[in-house]
């Protein structure tokens, strides 16, 4: 039987793999092909790249611009977390679709089917499957097809930290990798993405809950290996959705479009200043697109600004004009590395509802270089054991790569298979 796992160790970069400190994760680059200039897309943000990986779309074209992001409903600019348990739902019903184009559990609900196990926010968990085709189990609600909640007993009971994985990727090598068997198994582990939001990268913290983090990995690369020496034929695709910078400074961009006389008030909806950690999406109403060109004129000047995208350039990273989308800001990033010696900064753009700021911590969500050196190995057939891809691939390549490995069409998605074989 052909199958695929997809492990994700959320917000890995890949410079943090090593022998030392990622023993187990080392000895798979071995077994594997590297993809050595593997990218996530923009922003770098888990629900978005949850999104782009399982239908192998850019947000252009799924629709989930942000880990926030606006919509137009009933005439206003409404800001959404995307993160909550409920957000694609509510988008569906203002906008007709959760994700605009299939999903990888639509793709596979008759061949094989997908069970997905994350311990990321819940917005991001749903985001593989917000339909229903499939299984999804979050600890903030667990659903089979048609979204009905499984029973009581079967549902994802764990915690936010490495205790929560633990139990969580046990249960997907004892119960669902051997038993229920399905065409797509995907694990999401939530560290060490959670504790690099809270301690500086590099820490005697990070560094304990990588090595568990990397302790998970070794179990489901030895259960793979059990399920291939019983003849299934299993694809094994482990990496990482973004990587991560060190928080040098926050920007409130609501309170300087403010002061600048581009936005009415602090909690106007004229002008949406959406913070996707070390990125931000500005929206503008429908009715203010005269100052467009002004606010494209005071972003340009901000020093704030690492790299700016406005309304005729935002397919560059991926984006589209949609539901008032007028500006993506990259913040500013550098190389200066913090105080672990650990290398890459920026500044972050200052968090609604009410999220804390975490100075010298972990963030992601814009251009960074090292936010966005995510890693990706892949072993399998049609993939040499040792070789590493020197080209560049993308998150958008994982669900193609998955489909032609099950034997699936991939047409209409703006990814490319990375199986020659």
């Amino acid at each position: 039987m052909r199958r695929a796992v997809l492990v994700t160790v959320d917000g890995l970069r890949r410079d943090m793999i090593s022998p030392e400190l990622t023993p187990h994760l080392a000895t798979l680059k071995r077994r594997s092909l590297f993809i050595e200039n593997y990218r996530t897309v923009f922003p770098s943000c888990t629900r978005v790249v949850s999104a782009s990986l399982a239908t192998g779309c850019f947000p252009a074209r799924h629709g989930l611009q942000g880990n926030s992001m606006a919509l137009l409903e009933h005439g206003r600019l409404v800001q959404h977390d995307a993160g909550h348990p409920d957000f694609l739902q509510h988008k569906r019903r203002m906008t007709g679709h959760s994700l605009a184009v299939p999903t990888l559990a639509e793709r596979v609900k008759h061949h094989g089917g997908a069970i997905i196990f994350s311990n990321v926010s819940p917005g991001a968990a749903y985001a593989h499957d917000p339909d229903g085709h499939g299984h999804v189990y979050h600890r903030a609600g667990s659903f089979g097809p048609g979204r009905l909640p499984v029973a009581a007993d079967d549902h994802l009971d764990v915690t936010l930290d490495v205790a929560g994985d633990r139990r969580m990727t046990e249960r997907f090598i004892d119960e669902i990798l051997p038993h229920r068997r399905p065409a797509l198994g995907v694990l999401w582990l939530g560290e060490p993405d959670h504790i690099q939001h809270e301690v500086a990268l590099g820490s005697s913290e990070h560094q304990a809950v990588l090595a568990q983090a990397d302790a998970h990995v070794g179990l489901v690369a030895d259960a793979v290996e059990r399920l291939r020496e019983g003849g299934d034929d299993v694809l094994l695709l482990v990496g990482s959705d973004h990587g991560h910078q060190s928080v040098a400074g926050v920007v409130d961009i609501d309170a300087e479009l403010v002061a600048a006389g581009l936005k009415a008030s602090a909690e106007s909806d004229d002008v949406i200043a959406a913070s996707n950690g070390t990125a931000a999406l500005i929206y503008v109403h429908p009715d203010r697109v005269d100052a467009v060109a002004d606010l494209g004129a005071f972003l340009r000047g901000c020093d704030w600004v690492g790299e700016l995208f406005g309304p005729h350039d935002l397919d560059r990273v991926g984006q589209a004009a949609d539901n008032g989308l007028t500006f993506a800001v990259s913040m500013r990033a550098s190389p200066e590395p913090n105080r672990f010696s650990i290398p890459g900064s920026s500044l972050v753009a200052k968090p609604a509802f009410g999220k804390p700021d975490r100075m010298g911590c972990g963030q992601h969500g814009g251009l960074g270089e090292f936010e966005q050196s995510p890693f990706m190995m892949i072993s399998g057939s049609g993939f040499e054991a040792g070789a590493v891809l020197a080209g560049d691939a993308s998150v958008v390549d994982l669900a193609p790569t998955i489909l032609a490995h099950l034997g699936l069409d991939c047409a209409g998605v703006d990814g490319r298979t990375l199986r020659h074989g």
